[in-house]
């Protein structure tokens, strides 16, 4: 479930061969259109312009296609995959929903519980999207979902408070990193902000050195074998070890949660609490709504993590997410008709400008102005090696072991060999 690359068009290089805009509609899709369904769907965002999204798109979409309702139901990010899991294995699984891809999705595909959208993605939603971006969401040449966001992983930082630390580089390595930490404490600024409670945040550390001490057959070997024996899977643990030894980590970090209001570690960075957060390329969008005024947070950057000096893993190698948004099985096919709205640059468009994150459709990325998200599509773009997050690679109780035991030790009560033993226990039961 690894992909050696998910490249993705930066904003230069869109401007050459792109595709003229289509003028295309919500009832242009090519598909059904109006046909009396009723239909449920469930996303992630909770507050501001992506609860706002979602309600216009579907507004416009009902409008073009009488007779075609849709129930929008916004789910907290952590809550969201249990739920469905339990919708779908229950038998009463959304319409629509979001899909993460990797080994969660292909659970779903082995359950019967997904659309094969192969051959009914149509017009600008296959003109515009490139290929790449919809491998991620593909197994075995099927397509199951419809991309929206690549969104690759970094750190989040306020210009401003690097400055006043009196940082004037980016870290490129882990010790640079540990240096510009070093700094911020010196200035009275909490270096890190993490959101442990939520478990997966605390995981991204893990993960990324992972991605850095390991290489990408040894990567590649455990996605398909679920194999852990590498050692480079331990120094990854002595990595993060040895970093939050160092207490970079806002006060409280095991009790913070990620995205829920301004004590969580995005809201601490809206609100100038802390310096930086390793997080995915929604980030500036959960920012944003979590800022006094609800606005983009104006001097906020980005820097890709940090070379491990020794390790195995090509230097660049990215990570993220895909987000896409699936058809249950047995939703109508007014549902296949909505995901390739959802494909349309307009729409793209409009997504880019409720979450401040990168659209996958090529004449949409267009639109991007913002220099960090520049800064994602080019170091991106330039990755010799590209992974979803670990946890979504590895499926839902191995990737939820994992995340577990990486907090487990980040407490003090576990170590570096435990979390690989957690993820090989996992995995047998598989």
């Amino acid at each position: 479930m690894i992909s050696r690359r998910l490249p993705l068009a930066s904003a230069a290089l869109l401007a050459v061969g792109a595709l003229a805009l289509s003028g295309c509609t919500a009832g242009d899709t090519g598909g059904s259109g109006g046909d009396g369904a009723s239909m449920t769907l469930w996303h992630n965002s909770t507050t501001g312009p992506g609860v706002e999204f979602w309600e216009a798109t579907v507004a416009d979409f009902e409008k073009a296609n009488p007779g075609v309702t849709i129930e929008i139901q916004s789910i907290q990010n952590e809550d969201l995959d249990g739920k469905l899991q339990t919708a779908l294995n229950s038998g009463d699984a959304p319409d629509i929903f979001l899909q993460r891809g990797g080994g969660k999705m292909a659970a779903m595909v082995k359950a019967g519980q997904l659309k094969d959208l192969t051959d009914a993605i149509d017009g600008p939603a296959a003109d515009e999207i490139p290929d790449a971006a919809y491998s991620a969401n593909s197994l075995d040449d099927k397509i199951y979902a419809m991309p929206v966001a690549v969104l690759p992983g970094g750190l989040f930082y306020s210009q401003d408070l690097f400055d006043q630390a009196g940082i004037t580089e980016n870290p490129t390595t882990i010790d640079e990193l540990e240096s510009a930490t070093e700094a911020l404490k010196a200035a009275g600024i909490d270096p890190v902000a993490l959101g442990a409670k939520d478990a997966w945040p605390a995981a991204h550390w893990y993960y990324w050195f992972a991605l850095r001490e390991c290489s990408s057959d040894t990567l590649a070997k455990a996605a398909d074998e679920m194999s852990f024996d590498d050692e480079c899977w331990v120094r990854a643990g002595e990595d993060l070890q040895d970093f939050a030894a160092t207490e970079p980590f806002n006060d409280g970090f095991l009790t913070t949660t990620a995205q829920q209001g301004a004590a969580s570690s995005a809201g601490l960075i809206a609100n100038k609490q802390a310096a930086m957060e390793l997080m995915g390329a929604w980030d500036p969008g959960v920012i944003g709504s979590l800022t006094p005024d609800q606005k983009p947070l104006p001097d906020l950057s980005w820097f890709p993590f940090p070379e491990v000096e020794g390790g195995e893993g090509e230097p660049g190698s990215m990570m993220g997410g895909v987000d896409g948004y699936s058809c249950s099985v047995d939703a109508p096919d007014a549902c296949v008709d909505f995901l390739n709205y959802l494909g349309t640059s307009e729409v793209q468009t409009a997504y880019y400008k409720a979450f401040n994150a990168p659209p996958v459709n090529t004449v949409a990325q267009e639109a991007v102005t913002e220099p960090y998200l520049k800064d994602i599509l080019e170091a991106y773009n330039a990755a010799p090696y590209a992974t979803q997050w670990l946890d979504t690679v590895y499926g839902q109780n191995v990737g939820n072991a994992l995340n577990v035991a990486v907090v487990t030790m980040l407490s003090g009560q576990g170590t570096p060999e435990d979390i690989v033993k957690a993820v090989e226990d996992a995995a047998a039961k598989a």
